[in-house]
């Protein structure tokens, strides 16, 4: 494993794999790696020839309140994690690499899901990835990636990994440490909440709104403070029709200092 952080040296040692016509895959992250990030770099060894992991705390992904200065920045230890794996090029760009003109070029379009769009697109543009692997657990994230690769006519395949879960299902994420020991015994609630409402979609044919609000009334229930629950078209996470079959369950809920978020998709009985 090389460690770049410039992007001509990147390029570089990409075009080197290239020659050898070897298929490069991408996985960004934002490190501190769990479980989950590092599936995503098995399930990129799996399809590319030649594996690409970077690793940038990105700010415009991060609210006026929200924890990027407190966001865990852990390199040494993901170096060792990602050494298990024998990924190619890990790629570790500062702001000035991902930013020459300063990070306030993105406020003009302020908002999470635009950071994330942003960003995204520098690194495709800078690794120029045949594959880029994503999780399922930000599915919105994922849904917005695809578009904007459809939008931009990006050759890139955009491979979603499914959610690596604890035992008890909960989501494996970055932000579960900030769960004190009774909130994590209560964080299970959101999964089985969403397996919940899933049976019902698939059981009967309930009024889907109806589905929605019983899910965000059994998280207050439980604790939660949420802040959606909602069914969606997985395409696009446009309303659903009547005659769409695959659904998609989106739920974020706070608990404590814990922002968590998780989903379920949904594939219903053709009539």
């Amino acid at each position: 494993m090389i460690v770049i952080q410039d992007v001509m040296p990147l390029r570089e040692a990409i075009h080197t794999r290239r020659r050898k016509d070897e298929a490069v895959a991408f996985v960004p992250t934002m490190g501190n790696l769990h479980a989950g990030h590092l599936d995503l770099v098995r399930v990129a060894g799996e399809r590319g020839s030649a594996v690409v992991v970077s690793i940038y705390v990105n700010p415009l992904q991060f609210g006026q309140h929200e924890d990027l200065d407190n966001y865990p920045r852990t390199l040494e230890a993901d170096k060792a994690e990602l050494q298990k794996y024998n990924i190619d090029i890990l790629f570790v760009p500062d702001d000035r690499t991902m930013y020459p003109r300063g990070v306030e070029e993105g406020e003009y379009r302020p908002g999470h899901f635009v950071g994330v769009a942003t960003v995204v697109n520098r690194l495709f543009n800078i690794v120029q990835p045949d594959i880029a692997v994503f999780g399922k657990k930000d599915y919105q994230q994922l849904v917005i990636i695809r578009r904007m690769v459809s939008d931009l006519a990006m050759p890139v395949e955009v491979i979603g990994a499914d959610t690596v879960r604890e035992r008890d299902g909960l989501a494996l994420s970055s932000r579960n440490r900030y769960l004190s020991a009774q909130q994590r015994a209560v964080a299970p609630g959101i999964y089985r909440t969403l397996r919940e409402a899933r049976d019902a979609l698939q059981r009967t044919k309930v009024d889907r709104s109806k589905i929605e609000t019983e899910g965000y009334r059994k998280l207050v229930d439980l604790g939660f403070s949420p802040d959606y629950f909602k069914v969606r078209r997985q395409e696009d996470l446009g309303d659903p029709d009547p005659q769409d079959r695959s659904l998609v369950i989106l739920t974020a809920a706070r608990l404590g200092e814990a922002r968590l978020i998780d989903n379920m998709e949904v594939e219903l009985r053709r009539q």
